[in-house]
C-alpha cells in the first residue's frame, strides 16, 4: 500500500498503470501553474505529508495547517450553529476561507499563470474504546485555468479500520488521489471517482457521498455520481433529496423513525403513492412514533436497475426525476435482502421502523434461498429483519377476482409455521383502506403501453406524473409512435 507501482490485468493483458502516490504527489509538484494550501484537522497533516516527501514542494504549497485546538479553529473559520467540526458545513467554510486568503495574499500580476487550490479536510479517527471507527469530509476547491472560476469536489468517508495509524494513512493517500484526480482526470468525473481507491482497499475505506460543483462540472449530475458508487463497490447505499441534491444518509437518518418502500418504480404508479400515503398514516398512527420525527425512504436495489446485466443509467434517471417530482427521498442500494436495509438503518437510529411492500414482495421474503449464505439460514435474516419491533404493511394484490392479504396469502409449506409466528403476532399489517381498483395497476404493463406508444396509461400513474413523462420522453416515450396508433 503506498508507493509502490499498480497495475491492472485484464486476462494476461496489462490495461493501465497505476502511477505511485509518490509520482502522483511529484506530477503535481514539478507542474509550476498548480500552487495552493493544505488545511487538515482531526487526523493529522497526512495528504501534504506526501507533497513535501516527493519533492519540489515549493512550488506547490503556499501554506500547510491544522488548527487542532477547537478555540483556535473556531476562531479562523466561525462557530457552528450545531457546536459540531467534523461537518460538510465546517469543510466548505476551510475551503472558502483558505481560498479567499490566497486571493488576497498572492499577487495576480506576479503569478499570472497560476492555478490556485485549496484542499481541506476535518476528520475524526478512531476513539480509544474502538467503538466508533470515525469518519470525514474532504474536499478540494481549485481553478483548471488562472482565474477561472472556482471547482468544487466533496466527499464523506467512513473509516473501516481499526487502528489510527492506519486510519491516518489511508487518509493522506485517498487526499493525494483527490488531488490528482481533480487536476488530471477532471474530464471524466467516472474515472476520477475510481481512481480514488488507487492504493486503497475497498476494506479500508467508504466513500458514502460525494458531490462536484463549478464550471468543469456544469454538466455533471450528482445522482449519477452517487450510482455510481454504489456501482463500484465504494458503498452500500447513497441517498438524495426530492431537489436532487446527494445527502448523507447518516446525518438525515439519525434518531429518526424510518418508513421504507421498495419498488422498481418503473415508472412509479398510482399504488405506488396510495401504498406511502396508507402505510405512512399507519406508521405515525403507532406508539413512540413522531410524524415530525418521520422519514420516509423510497428504495431501488441496484438489482432493480439492471437491464441485460447492466445498469442503464437514463432509465435511474428517468425513475428518479419522477420520485422527485413527487417530492421523495430516494435510496439506491446493493441489498438484496430486506433484512440489510433493516441492518443499515439500525446503524443511524435505534427509533422505529416500518418496511410497506406488495404481497408478492412479502413472499418472497419467505424463500429461504435468498438466505443459503447465512450460517443460521432463514431464521438468522428473521431475527435481523424483525429486530426491535420492526413491523411490515402490506398492500393486498388482487388474483382471480381474490384479494389475497397477509390473511391467505401462500408460502412454500415448509415455511407455514414460521410465517404464522410473525403474521398473527402483530408483525404484519394489512393496509384495508386502499383502492380497489388500483390492484389492476401493475407498472410492467405501463411501461409496455408507453414503448408501443398506446394511450390509456396517464390514468395510472400520480397527477403529472404523464405529462413529465411525455415532455423528457421518459421511459422510451415517442410521440411519433403514438400518432401511428391513433
Amino acid at each position: 500500500m503506498g508507493n509502490g507501482l499498480n497495475i491492472k490485468l485484464k486476462g494476461d493483458k496489462v490495461i493501465e498503470h497505476i502511477p505511485s502516490i509518490k509520482d502522483k504527489a511529484l506530477r503535481i509538484n514539478l507542474n509550476d501553474n498548480i500552487y495552493g494550501t493544505f488545511a487538515e484537522i482531526g487526523a493529522g497533516q497526512e495528504t501534504v505529508r506526501h507533497f513535501f516527501r516527493a519533492g519540489a514542494s515549493s512550488g506547490t504549497i503556499a501554506k500547510a495547517m491544522s488548527a487542532y485546538d477547537k478555540d483556535f479553529s473556531d476562531a479562523i473559520y466561525g462557530v457552528e450553529d450545531d457546536g459540531r467540526y467534523v461537518t460538510e458545513s465546517r469543510l466548505k467554510k476551510m475551503l472558502t476561507h483558505e481560498v479567499k486568503l490566497i486571493e488576497q495574499r498572492l499577487d495576480r500580476e506576479k503569478h499570472p499563470n497560476k492555478m490556485f487550490f485549496s484542499y481541506a479536510n476535518t476528520v475524526a479517527t478512531i476513539d480509544f474504546a474502538k467503538q466508533f471507527k470515525g469518519h470525514g469530509w474532504v474536499g478540494i476547491k481549485y481553478q483548471v485555468e488562472p482565474e477561472e472560476e472556482y471547482n468544487e469536489i466533496i466527499l464523506h468517508i467512513r473509516f473501516k479500520e481499526t487502528d489510527a495509524r492506519l486510519q491516518q494513512e489511508t487518509l493522506g493517500i485517498l487526499g493525494v488521489n483527490l488531488i490528482y484526480g481533480a487536476f488530471y482526470k477532471y474530464n471524466d468525473p467516472k474515472k476520477l471517482l475510481r481512481y480514488l481507491y488507487d492504493h486503497l482497499d475497498k476494506d479500508q475505506l467508504e466513500i458514502d457521498t460525494i458531490n462536484f460543483s463549478g464550471p468543469r462540472f456544469a454538466s455533471v449530475d450528482n445522482r449519477l455520481m452517487s450510482l455510481q458508487l454504489v456501482k463500484n463497490g465504494m458503498t452500500d447505499a447513497v441517498m438524495f433529496s426530492p431537489e436532487g441534491k446527494n445527502i448523507l444518509p447518516a446525518a438525515v437518518l439519525y434518531k429518526k423513525n424510518i418508513l421504507a418502500l421498495r419498488g422498481s418504480y418503473r415508472p412509479v404508479t398510482k399504488v405506488n403513492m396510495d401504498m406511502y400515503r396508507r402505510s405512512l398514516e399507519m406508521f405515525t398512527a403507532e406508539n413512540k412514533v413522531d410524524k415530525e420525527n418521520t422519514y420516509v425512504i423510497f428504495e431501488i436495489t441496484l438489482s432493480n436497475l439492471r437491464s441485460e446485466g447492466e445498469i442503464d443509467e437514463r432509465d435511474f434517471m428517468d425513475r428518479a426525476e419522477l420520485l422527485c417530482s413527487l417530492g421523495q427521498t430516494v435510496m439506491i442500494s446493493n441489498f438484496q435482502e430486506y433484512y440489510r436495509v433493516v441492518e443499515y438503518f439500525s446503524s443511524f437510529t435505534k427509533a422505529r421502523m416500518g418496511l410497506a411492500m406488495g404481497v408478492n414482495n412479502l413472499v418472497d421474503i419467505f424463500d429461504e434461498k435468498y438466505y443459503r449464505h447465512l450460517s443460521g439460514g432463514i431464521l438468522e435474516a428473521f431475527g435481523k429483519l424483525f429486530y426491535r419491533d420492526m413491523k411490515v404493511y402490506l398492500y393486498p394484490m388482487e388474483e382471480n377476482g381474490e384479494i389475497i392479504t397477509s390473511q391467505n396469502l401462500k408460502v412454500h409449506p415448509r415455511m407455514k409455521e414460521l410465517y404464522k409466528f410473525f403474521a398473527y403476532n402483530g408483525k404484519v399489517i394489512d393496509i384495508t383502506d386502499y383502492e380497489r381498483e388500483n390492484l389492476k395497476i401493475f407498472s410492467r404493463e405501463i411501461l409496455k403501453m408507453i414503448a408501443n406508444g398506446e394511450t390509456g396509461w396517464e390514468a395510472m400513474l400520480p397527477e403529472g406524473t404523464a405529462d413529465l413523462i411525455k415532455k423528457h420522453h421518459l421511459f422510451g416515450y415517442d410521440p411519433n409512435k403514438v400518432l401511428e396508433n391513433v
